[in-house]
């Protein structure tokens, strides 16, 4: 029972005895019957004011300590004109101003702090005490191709997703580099923080790809370019000294002559055969900047189809070309562009072999997009963290040149892209178009 209540009842059950006692007093003695009303009554005005400068102020702090509870941090309570009391309320409403202030501070800082998570380029993956999902900035949602509301509130060791896999592994303050589908490579470290004395561990996600790939191309380009500077001084001067060596063979025997002059051709070949796989490298090296023009992706689509159905109907492959219109022009270079396709549907005629299908299908969204499908062999497991590196094949001849160029021609045009294996058994080459 609150002390309000009890004060009344207390008041009222002495005031109702006092009263009662002084009907005693009425055929005894008038005078001290009202002496006693008069005691009631001025014991009636008494409790009352009592109540008003006591009670009501204690009632007033308790509505206070709901405000508190409320996290309503805005009432003040009025002075009641009494010293105890109202040292109690100013403390009370320093108090209120105190929590007042902090709470706009914290709830500042907690806007700020969220504005930062969202606007980060690194992804930011924060997890709750049982390892759930609470909260994925949009950069992690870009870099691992996820929405929030697919993971929200999900434990992290049960949601299908390879690099989500990856993260579950992670042991605390230790980083992991892993090479998504495509180009991109990623750097993934996992943390902790302490939100009110408890442990939450939170998901970094950096990405690597423009500083690897600029690495790479440093690397490469000078070894090509010495490579190519002394391999083509010596060939032609190798070549000239074989030639000459031809002149001789007219001093040779019958039977040696053949196997002579057989022995020159074949070493001027190879050097040859070598010359032109140098230019295939530095081609690599040369590819200049593009030239950008507005350009309808349907009509290279269409070239490419006719340039490359002699070589496939050799091998029964089908080229089927599925039209969602693309109602914008695409900014591009036209020839490099449709060398990317050529060499695109080159590997996929080696990874069919005979009897298969190409398909090119464009798609209108937010960005008009380009897939090209094939079902060929695939691509397995190991060789999907190989791929886009500079000159790695699959092949057991292979160089690696063609998927290099067209590599660096769509890291040029600056356009997305990804090659992978689905479950289907389908193979896909993804490019993303930014819309001009």
């Amino acid at each position: 029972m609150k002390i309000g209540r009890q004060y009344v009842i207390y008041i009222v059950l002495v005031n109702v005895c006092i009263f009662a006692l002084s009907l005693f007093l009425i055929n005894i003695n008038t005078l001290l019957f009202i002496a006693a009303e008069t005691l009631i009554v001025l014991s009636i005005i008494i409790s009352v004011k009592i109540y008003r400068s006591l009670i009501r102020p204690i009632k007033m702090i308790s509505s206070g300590i709901e405000a508190i509870k409320d996290r309503d941090f805005s009432t003040h309570l009025v002075k009641v004109n009494n010293a105890e009391i109202d040292n109690l309320i100013e403390v009370y409403n320093r108090m209120i101003d105190q929590l007042r202030h902090e709470k706009i501070i914290h709830e500042e800082q907690n806007f700020l702090l969220e504005r930062l998570i969202n606007a980060s380029p690194s992804g930011i993956i924060i997890l709750n005490l049982n390892n759930e999902i609470i909260s994925i900035n949009p950069a992690a949602e870009k870099l691992l191709a996820l929405k929030e509301v697919e993971v929200n509130l999900k434990r992290i060791n049960n949601i299908a997703h390879s690099t989500i896999t990856e993260i579950a592994a992670l042991k605390d303050e230790s980083s992991r580099v892993v090479k998504l589908s495509g180009i991109k490579t990623i750097r993934i470290q996992k943390s902790y923080f302490y939100n009110r004395g408890a442990k939450h561990h939170f998901i970094l996600i950096e990405e690597l790809t423009e500083e690897i790939i600029n690495t790479e191309r440093r690397a490469y380009e000078k070894v090509i370019r010495m490579m190519s500077h002394e391999i083509n001084n010596s060939i032609g001067a190798i070549n000239s000294i074989l030639n000459s060596f031809l002149n001789y063979s007219g001093q040779l025997e019958e039977n040696d002559k053949k196997d002579y002059e057989n022995a020159i051709h074949i070493a001027i070949d190879r050097n040859n055969l070598l010359n032109r796989f140098m230019s295939n490298l530095a081609d690599v090296v040369r590819i200049p900047e593009p030239n950008k023009k507005s350009t309808n992706l349907e009509g290279i689509i269409d070239t490419v189809i006719s340039l490359m159905s002699p070589v496939c109907e050799e091998k029964n492959i089908r080229l089927v070309f599925t039209r969602n219109e693309v109602k914008d022009s695409i900014s591009l270079d036209r020839l490099q562009f449709e060398q990317v396709l050529v060499n695109v549907v080159k590997n996929s005629i080696e990874a069919i072999g005979e009897n298969g299908e190409i398909e090119f299908e464009t798609i209108e969204n937010n960005k008009p997009e380009l897939i090209i499908r094939d079902n060929g062999t695939g691509i397995n497991k190991e060789t999907q963290k190989q791929l886009f590196s500079p000159f790695f094949s699959s092949k057991k001849d292979g160089q690696g040149i063609g998927l290099t160029i067209t590599r660096e021609i769509l890291l040029k045009h600056q356009f997305e892209f990804s090659l992978q294996t689905i479950e289907t058994g389908i193979t896909e080459f993804r490019i993303l178009f930014d819309k001009h």
